[in-house]
């Protein structure tokens, strides 16, 4: 396994290594010893599995607050999609800098969020599937959102002339100029765990 470090502290690429022959190729995407040999020791106890028909959907910029924060492990199951994190955590020394990379079914890529950040992402292709594993169930009166093209966090989205398709909920999200963030940066553990 490949693990880079994106210059946002605690948010990392993970890239696992995939053993291929005539049939295809087997990849493990998870396992808790072998991330924990790397210090990752993040517990999940929920699995999330979306597609997206058309190229150009966005979902987010999501989170959700203490006490049911998330970390994600994120990867591309089919298709190609542009994935995003932005740190929100307040004494971060990347606090609202963002994070991008392009997550696929050929690079295998996954991405690794800790609590404290916002996640959203762009479907590049049709029929994209993204799954990913979550650090605390879903607890809808805790989530949140930002605009996904709010001017102060600068997300370059890579979209060109391709019109955003979106939720009422993410095209209703508020900006980030005034946002009260819920989260606190904690260097003991870069907020990785949950």
């Amino acid at each position: 396994m490949q693990i880079e470090q994106t210059g946002l502290p605690g948010l990392l690429v993970i890239t696992p290594r995939r053993f291929g022959d005539a049939r295809g190729f087997f990849a493990e995407t998870w396992n808790s010893d072998r991330f924990a040999e790397h210090g990752i020791t993040t517990g999940f106890v929920q699995d999330n599995h979306s597609l997206s028909a058309q190229p150009g959907t966005v979902r987010g910029l999501h989170f959700q607050a203490p006490p049911r924060a998330q970390a994600k492990l994120v990867r591309c199951g089919r298709g190609v999609l542009f994935d995003v994190a932005v740190d929100i955590r307040r004494g971060s020394p990347s606090y609202g800098r963002w994070f991008g990379i392009e997550l696929s079914f050929e690079n295998g890529k996954q991405l690794m969020i800790p609590a404290g950040f916002a996640h959203g992402f762009v479907t590049r292709a049709p029929e994209t599937e993204i799954i990913y594993k979550c650090s605390d169930i879903y607890a809808p009166e805790t989530e949140g959102a930002l605009r996904f093209d709010d001017p102060d966090i600068g997300i370059d989205w890579g979209m060109g002339d391709t019109a955003p398709i979106l939720s009422d909920k993410d095209a209703a999200a508020g900006g980030f100029a005034g946002f009260d963030s819920p989260f606190t940066f904690d260097e003991t553990n870069e907020g990785a765990g949950a």
